[in-house]
Formats: C-alpha cells, sequence, structure tokens
C-alpha cells in the first residue's frame, strides 16, 4: 500500500531484524495482487494473497477471474484473499458482494489454495455462504476476527483459524480478549492489518510487521503462557496453513 512507499525496504528489514521471519502482503484487486507477487518476487520472506476484496467487487469481470489465476500459479502466492463481505461501507451492492464472495470461494477451492476471508458487519451471510460452499479441505482464515466466541467456535469447526489484530491489546477489546482467552492457540494468527489498527503502545501510528511482537505479548498475556511459546505456536500455525518452506 501506498503508506509504505517510501520505506518498504526498511520497514522489511526491520520486521526481519526483530524475529518477524516471514510476511504475508494480501491483493485487495488484480492490480495490488500482481504487486502483491513482485513484491514476493523481491523479498524472500514475503509471500503473496491474491483477490478481489469487497470494496472493489463492483469492478471485477469474468477477465480479472482468469487472470487471477494465471497468477496464483506464481511459487510464491500461498493464499486466495482478501475476499468476503463488508456491509459497513457498503462500497459495492450487497448482492454483487454476496455474488462475488461465492464465485471467489470457489475459485480458491479450485486452486487448492487457503481462503483468507474479510468479514465487516456480516457475520450472518458470510457464515452461510461458508457452510453452503463447504468443506474446506486447504483451510482458511477469518482476517482481522471481529466475533465473539460463539462466532469463533463455528468458524474453526470449519477448518479456519482466526487472525488476531493489535485491536486485542485495546483497553476496550473485551470481546476480542474473551475469545483470544478461549480459543485453542492452535487456531489463532497474528496479523497486522497494516498500516492500520497498530497495537498499544503503537495505537495510532502506521502499523508495522514488527509491532506483531505486542500483540503477540498480549495473547500471551491473557492466556496465561509465555511469549516465546505464542511465537512458537502461532509460527506453526502460518506455516501449516499457508505450507510455508
Amino acid at each position: 500500500m501506498a503508506a509504505y512507499d517510501n520505506d518498504r525496504d526498511q520497514v522489511i528489514a526491520e520486521a526481519s531484524l526483530n524475529g518477524v521471519g516471514r510476511m504475508l502482503t494480501i491483493g485487495i484487486d488484480f492490480a495490488s495482487s500482481k504487486k502483491a507477487v513482485s513484491l514476493a518476487e523481491r523479498y524472500p520472506e514475503v509471500y503473496a494473497a491474491i483477490g478481489v476484496h469487497p470494496h472493489n467487487t463492483a469492478a471485477v469481470d469474468d477477465n480479472c477471474y482468469q487472470l487471477l489465476k494465471e497468477l496464483a500459479g506464481h511459487s510464491k502466492v500461498v493464499a486466495y484473499g482478501e475476499i468476503g463481505l463488508d456491509f459497513v461501507k457498503k462500497y459495492a451492492p450487497v448482492k454483487e458482494q454476496m455474488k462475488r464472495f461465492r464465485k471467489q470461494v470457489r475459485i480458491a477451492k479450485e486452486l487448492r489454495l487457503p481462503l483468507i476471508v474479510h468479514d465487516r458487519g456480516a457475520h450472518t451471510e458470510t457464515m452461510r455462504i461458508l457452510r453452503e460452499e463447504s468443506p474446506f479441505p486447504d483451510g482458511g482464515v477469518m482476517h482481522c476476527f471481529s466475533g465473539d466466541f460463539k462466532l469463533a467456535a463455528e468458524v474453526i469447526r470449519l477448518g479456519f483459524h482466526i487472525s488476531v489484530p493489535g485491536i486485542v491489546t485495546y483497553n476496550n477489546a473485551d470481546i476480542m480478549q474473551e475469545v483470544v482467552r478461549k480459543v485453542d492457540l492452535a487456531a489463532i494468527l497474528l496479523e497486522t492489518d497494516g498500516p492500520y489498527l497498530a497495537p498499544v503502545p503503537e495505537r495510532g501510528k502506521r502499523n508495522r510487521p514488527v509491532f506483531l511482537l505486542h500483540t503477540a505479548r498480549k495473547i500471551a498475556e491473557l492466556k496465561s503462557i509465555s511469549l516465546a511459546e505464542v511465537v512458537r505456536r502461532t509460527t506453526m500455525n502460518a506455516e501449516s496453513l499457508f505450507l510455508l518452506a
């Protein structure tokens, strides 16, 4: 994203020097998916996901899907997304979002790639489509998880992980913190959602991969385990889901 155009090399180097050894950069349309793959080509520690975000679904046609399928053949593409539903901003019509979400779920399954799902203000519709399109032998992750424990349990039953952003460090994040306490660590991934949602004590700043350490510390505190255990297990989870070497 443009927020990193002036110092992307330094941001990636900083992450690697501080223990964030591998990063996944996300496509939100075909152009950004191509950029994600190009970035992954330049940096051994960076991998790419491709797809069309719900905000951008109104401009999608079948040719875009074909181009994404071709892009998926790249060795550094390890996931399909970020796809899903966003009923908060509604930059694209709801019916169009739902149609395109279902279509891309099927493409991801055809490509044998795990899904990265965006669900904002659309829990009921997102879960209905996922249930109807299940099973998911290649798994997936509910990006920037925003539901309660009941929803988390259903997501996990479908074979998905939940991804925990910096929100978990906020004082008013009671529901997210309860989810982290109750969910098995085997189902948790870490994410930045950069440049947004920087964790405490960096809240309000541009988010960077190195800030994952703050999120991991909060998870360790909530689960009464060591930071080393959170790091080890979430790394294993990412390696397993995205088939990272």
